[in-house]
């Protein structure tokens, strides 16, 4: 009986930490893109990643750029790019804001760069579009979305 109740608590857990990817995927107001770079943050450029809570902007990958932010317990790396409102030419990435806020200067609405969450703003559905950051050696970070 023991056994039983085992699986069925593995089997719920499975089923409650299942993956947001595919609602992620399916956010009408994002492009499908692919990113894959590396960092070293020995460069004076990204020197600030040595230490928490000093975001730093990289252009010219996903939708709107990417913010790489040191947590203090690892690194998160987000779209640049309001995931809330439809692409507009005028309105392409948003603004770093008291260190650990991204803004939208068009709506407004406001994310946490430590969770992606949204903070402030009407009608939000989706959270920040986050990339995988894994460590590759000492001071290298490779970001990728696949």
């Amino acid at each position: 009986m023991k056994k039983v109740y085992i699986l069925i608590l593995s089997a719920m857990l499975t089923i409650a930490c299942s993956s947001d990817d595919n609602h992620r995927q399916n956010n009408p107001n994002l492009l499908d893109v692919n990113v894959n770079f590396t960092v070293d943050t020995s460069l004076p450029q990204f020197s600030s990643l040595n230490f928490p809570n000093d975001p730093v902007y990289i252009g010219n990958y996903g939708n709107g750029g990417i913010i790489l932010m040191n947590t203090g317990s690892g690194f998160v790396a987000w779209d640049n790019i309001d995931p809330n409102h439809p692409r507009n030419n005028s309105c392409t990435s948003m603004q770093i804001e008291s260190g650990t806020r991204l803004v939208c200067s068009c709506e407004g609405n406001t994310y946490d760069l430590f969770t992606g969450n949204f903070i402030e703003g009407e009608n939000l559905e989706y959270t920040l579009y986050n990339y995988r950051v894994t460590e590759t050696g000492p001071g290298i970070l490779r970001v990728t979305n696949n």
